[in-house]
């Protein structure tokens, strides 16, 4: 039971520490009517819907053949190197930052070792990790923090594409230049295998991604999206419904909780709120760093209507400690599995990396 119970938090770090925190806070404020309110339904019904349609174009093989079809393009090392870190940084978008690195960050090393470049595997796997934290943040599904801030401030799509659409910009330049130099100008690139797709497969998640968008842009009831989403997935690919990230969802509730009790809490409420009125972007780029950019949303967009630089905080502060992204540890995770991988110097390119990113963003929220 003890190692089972081990086994648990480690895969479950996050969901664990923050069902800790949430029953911490229930000592200040005890179960009462208003819990239920605290639950954002919304959010979460999109965020599992998200991941079932995400799960389903992996399935229809769309994610392998898109990046055999890019890799066929490179003429050079040079080249190589930015289309890989261009891949993450664009699907992230669509597909939110954490799968995009998942899908990408286990072929980027397979691909690497193949073509005898497996020393400069540490530098594009951080630049693939800081393209999918940035390129999540120029759409409301690139990430959770997005969705929920979008749905927390009754956003429309071209408030958010305003704010963030600029700073994605400098981002993309920033990380082209970056990934120019990193592998030699020639390298032995294996041929891309032929990637089977499924039309069928292809249409019918595609279709349900769009069921999601209506929901997003508030254009279909959240009730109405994961009935039609959850049925369709139980047709098409019945066994991905047992692969969904229950633990993702947990989390997110959890955090409801401790977010909707610190609000409770007056000596909390106007502590946040000093902070905040002093300077939002640098409170939530702070936050972001002990607790991570998505609780970090959560906390802070209860004691403040500055949605502007809010968003933009928790999105730049996704930059900065392994913990400041989630997804950050996932590619640390898939790395470390790797034979050969050197964790030291992995964290010291990542703590660079992610310094540099985030001093020029900052200066660049700043600007804009």
């Amino acid at each position: 039971m003890l190692n089972k119970l081990k086994s648990f938090f480690g895969a479950e770090a996050v969901l664990c520490i923050s069902a800790l925190c949430a029953v911490f806070t229930m000592f200040f404020v005890p179960p009462d009517a208003q819990y239920p309110g605290y639950i954002d339904w919304k959010v979460l019904c999109l965020l599992l819907c998200l991941m079932a349609v995400v799960a389903g174009f992996q399935e229809s093989g769309a994610f392998r053949w898109l990046t055999a079809q890019m890799l066929r393009i490179s003429g050079s090392g040079r080249t190589l190197g930015v289309l890989l870190v261009w891949l993450p940084f664009f699907c992230a978008m669509v597909v939110t930052n954490d799968v995009a690195l998942l899908v990408f960050v286990p072929f980027t090393l397979g691909l690497l070792a193949q073509a005898g470049c497996s020393r400069h595997a540490v530098p594009i796997l951080v630049l693939q990790t800081v393209a999918a934290n940035l390129g999540s943040m120029a759409t409301p599904v690139g990430n959770p923090q997005n969705l929920y801030l979008y749905a927390a401030y009754n956003l429309q799509a071209g408030e958010l594409f305003a704010v963030m659409l600029p700073l994605t910009a400098v981002s993309l330049i920033a990380l082209t230049l970056a990934a120019l130099p990193v592998l030699p100008r020639t390298v032995q690139t294996p041929p891309a295998a032929a990637e089977t797709l499924s039309a069928g497969k292809l249409a019918a998640y595609s279709a349900l991604f769009v069921i999601c968008l209506l929901t997003v842009f508030r254009v279909l009831h959240f009730g109405i999206m994961t009935a039609i989403v959850l049925i369709g997935i139980a047709i098409l690919d019945r066994h991905l419904l047992k692969k969904l990230d229950i633990a993702l969802l947990a989390t997110f509730v959890c955090f409801f909780i401790v977010s909707g009790n610190l609000g409770r809490m007056e000596a909390v409420r106007n502590f946040l709120q000093g902070l905040l009125a002093d300077n939002t972007l640098l409170t939530a780029v702070g936050t972001s760093q002990i607790i991570s950019n998505v609780p970090a949303a959560v906390l802070l967009s209860g004691f403040t209507h500055r949605w502007q630089e809010l968003l933009a905080g928790v999105n730049i502060g996704g930059l900065g400690t392994p913990i400041a992204s989630l997804a950050s540890l996932i590619t640390l995770k898939l790395y470390l599995r790797h034979p050969g991988a050197q964790a030291g110097a992995f964290l010291t390119v990542f703590t660079a990396a992610n310094v540099l990113g985030l001093a020029l963003l900052l200066a660049a929220a700043v600007i804009f």
